[in-house]
């Protein structure tokens, strides 16, 4: 292989890697009918707020946790499509 493709495979490794960090220190936050999660893009939940009025309603508090958590987590999987696939997209020039 010759030393133009490794450079330019090398810089691809270090963009890569530095978009991942990225994506892992991001805050995304979920909410649903008066819950608010906040979830790193590590996929670690940091944070839970919960509005008063919903203590009440334990079932509709349940749902709208699973629905806020969901929420930020389908926002992860966009970003990280986002984030990762202009590299995809640069690799048929290396042959993968």
């Amino acid at each position: 292989m010759n030393p133009n493709m490794l450079n330019k495979i090398k810089k691809m490794q270090q963009q890569i890697q530095a978009a991942q960090e990225e994506l892992e220190a991001t805050e995304f936050i979920g909410k649903a009918s008066g819950v608010t999660v906040i979830v790193q893009g590590t996929r670690q939940v940091i944070d839970v707020k919960i509005d008063p009025a919903l203590l009440d309603e334990i079932e509709l508090l349940q749902d709208s946790i699973l629905l806020a958590v969901n929420d930020a987590l389908a926002q992860i999987d966009k970003k990280q499509e986002e984030t990762m696939g202009q590299f995809s997209a640069g690799l048929g020039g290396f042959g993968f």
